[in-house]
């Protein structure tokens, strides 16, 4: 059992750097720059991208202690991490919809976990 939640701790962890790195790549992409070489390879992108992949090798870490089916009911709370990580960051506006579709992610975490 204890090894089933650590594997769960470690894709909720490993969601919360992917979606770090989805906002770096926000952030790249609301600048502006001077040519299509330094648009692709600047730290913001080299970083979300190393972040992303260090997300990949976590999770695939994670698939030996869980059972298959629980991962993607997991890696799930990705997008609710996003939509707050662009409220901190951005300044982002929760918007009715987008709390309707936390909300039945959430539900369907629950509804799956009974």
């Amino acid at each position: 059992m204890q090894e089933i939640v650590g594997c769960c701790m470690l894709v909720v962890f490993a969601q919360a750097i992917s979606s770090f790195s989805q906002v770096l790549l926000k952030k790249s992409a609301m600048k502006q720059y001077h040519n299509v070489i330094r648009e692709y390879l600047n730290p913001y992108v080299i970083g979300a991208y190393m972040m992303f992949a260090m997300s990949l090798l976590l999770t695939t870490l994670s698939y030996k202690g869980l059972p298959f089916k629980m991962v993607p009911v997991l890696e799930s709370t990705g997008y609710i991490m996003v939509m707050l990580l662009a409220l901190l960051f951005f300044g982002e506006k929760i918007t009715k919809r987008k709390v309707i579709g936390t909300a039945c992610i959430l539900a369907g975490i629950i509804i799956f976990n009974l």
